[in-house]
């Protein structure tokens, strides 16, 4: 069974997902990142130069290649949920988990990130926090539907997220 982390941008999930992956001795997969290598490019460019539409293309695929490989630990992009068929693919064997924060906690960190802030492409062109609400509120029952665990990662450290994913990963893993 695959692991499967999904949420907004700077939610933790690249992070907390290296960290699941040294804990528990399984290969780490980004979504973005295998994107990015396929392309060669960064998701920026992929988007500035073919649009957004032949972006969720490429992630249609490399999730379809992921989810065809077991006993992974996945960092999802933050859009992963907006074609139902990435879900039903990661389902198959897959656990996912929601890591979502407030709106200001994720702003937060995004601030923080000067190399993230650069390189995330807009996904409205509108300033951030109007982006942020926006595709917030537009994703939030997409994600609601797609994972069967939420951790809100607004009030933990890195270490509790990851504790609080193991003890729910691991009870799932005893049931299977």
């Amino acid at each position: 069974m695959n692991l499967v982390l999904i949420g907004y941008r700077a939610a933790g999930k690249t992070t907390v997902g290296r960290r699941l992956s040294a804990y528990l001795r399984r290969a780490f997969v980004d979504s973005d990142d295998m994107i990015e290598k396929h392309q060669g490019a960064t998701i920026k460019d992929i988007v500035r130069c073919h649009g957004w539409d032949y972006f969720r293309a490429i992630e249609r695929e490399v999730i379809l290649e992921v989810s065809n490989n077991d006993n992974l630990i996945i960092s999802s992009g933050g859009g992963v949920v907006i074609d139902p068929e990435n879900i039903k693919v990661l389902k198959r064997n897959g656990l996912i988990i929601w890591l979502k924060a407030d709106v200001e906690v994720l702003l937060e960190r995004i601030a923080r990130d000067i190399q993230s802030a650069v390189e995330r492409p807009s996904l409205t062109g509108r300033g951030t926090l109007e982006e942020f609400k926006e595709v917030l509120i537009q994703r939030k029952p997409l994600y609601e539907r797609a994972s069967e665990v939420q951790v809100d990662t607004s009030l933990l450290d890195v270490d509790g997220v990851v504790n609080q994913v193991l003890s729910i990963f691991k009870e799932r893993e005893v049931r299977i």
